[in-house]
């Protein structure tokens, strides 16, 4: 009789087991990627760090990329005469060296659309059924869920950066945001209601260089919808930097007036 081989130790047999099923999904992910990774393989490639590109010097840019003149903002009367009277109050303020603060002083985001603006730096992570789009100015986030309805304005809780569903069309990302509340202000500050909806439509025009075409509606305060569009250049060695707003050189008094900490004045 053939002498029996000894057993193997139950923990090696039960690492085994396991090993052979890890092994088995991993392969089965690979092969048959679900519905869940339809909308991560659709589109174009915008994963990466963008930086404005010819949107505060054109030094460099490239015509047939930079981005195009935005429309006309046109108020409705009563929102016009405020906006009006507002502007030639920063601009004489502004003129005696009292500048009239904007939120960001007050270490508030700039939410949607501004953040859009990328004063600093923008990354933007693409995963199945979501795109997450980072601003490195006051480490602010926003999720643009993909191929899902859109909830209804009254549903959803006024924010910074309010709720945001997208869809490809091609290769170009469109966007539907709403519920942005209206002490965020807009785009060249413009006021705007909760009624606001913005439409983008995120596109490459080059292989690193990507627009993002905004369109606001507000029935209340806008006659006709507003559109304007932002350029990025990709920047593949750029890595967003921590941005912590808590040094406090900047306040605002109680007239709305913005100034600087000296050093010997700074809170300990």
């Amino acid at each position: 009789m053939r002498p029996q081989a000894p057993l193997a130790p139950r923990g090696f047999v039960r690492r085994l087991a396991v090993a052979a099923v890890a092994g088995a999904l991993a392969t089965l992910l690979a092969t048959l990627p679900g519905e869940a990774y339809e909308s991560h393989l659709q589109g174009a490639d915008i994963t990466g760090a963008w930086v404005r590109y010819g949107g505060f010097s054109r030094r460099g840019v490239d015509p047939r990329y930079a981005a195009p003149p935005p429309g006309r903002m046109v108020l409705r009367p009563q929102y016009a005469k405020a906006y009006d009277t507002k502007t030639k109050e920063e601009e004489a303020a502004a003129a005696r060296g009292e500048p009239i603060a904007d939120p960001g002083v007050d270490c508030l985001p700039y939410g949607m659309p501004e953040m859009m603006s990328a004063i600093y730096p923008l990354e933007i992570l693409q995963t199945p059924g979501q795109v997450t789009i980072i601003a490195e100015a006051f480490s602010q986030v926003r999720r643009i869920f993909l191929d899902v309805p859109q909830a209804k304005i009254e549903e959803v809780p006024p924010g910074y950066y309010g709720h945001s569903v997208g869809h490809w069309e091609g290769d170009t990302l469109v966007v539907d945001t709403i519920g942005i509340k209206p002490s965020v202000l807009g785009h060249d500050e413009m006021p705007h209601s909760e009624r606001l909806r913005i439409t983008e439509r995120i596109r490459l025009v080059a292989p690193d260089i990507l627009h993002d075409e905004i369109t606001v509606e507000d029935p209340v305060t806008l006659v006709e919808p507003w559109t304007f569009t932002f350029a990025y250049r990709r920047d593949p060695h750029y890595q967003l930097q921590e941005y912590v707003c808590e040094n406090n050189h900047e306040y605002i008094d109680a007239n709305g007036v913005q100034h600087v900490r000296l050093q010997d004045e700074m809170p300990q």
